[in-house]
């Protein structure tokens, strides 16, 4: 594991007080939660981030022409949906 960084936050009061109701709730210390809830955020962050670069990318003309191609299998018997 990393080596701890320290870094002094100052919180207002109302904001301490629900991270520490909120993470006793959870069984956990408020530095831990903060942690969590700073990955949490980070996570968010990239995955939005990675679904702009991928939708930068996108060949919407290629896609068109794969889902409208002729060919496959009509739908079998079977393959209806529960109502």
């Amino acid at each position: 594991m990393n080596q701890p960084a320290s870094y002094p936050l100052r919180l207002p009061q109302s904001l301490k007080a629900a991270i520490a109701a909120a993470a006793a709730r959870d069984g956990v210390s408020i530095n831990q939660f903060i942690v969590l809830a700073t990955a949490e955020k980070l996570a968010a962050l990239n995955t939005a981030r990675f679904f702009e670069e991928r939708t930068a990318r996108a060949d919407l003309e290629r896609f068109r022409q794969i889902l409208n191609r002729p060919g496959g299998e009509p739908p079998r018997p079977g393959d209806e949906l529960p109502d």
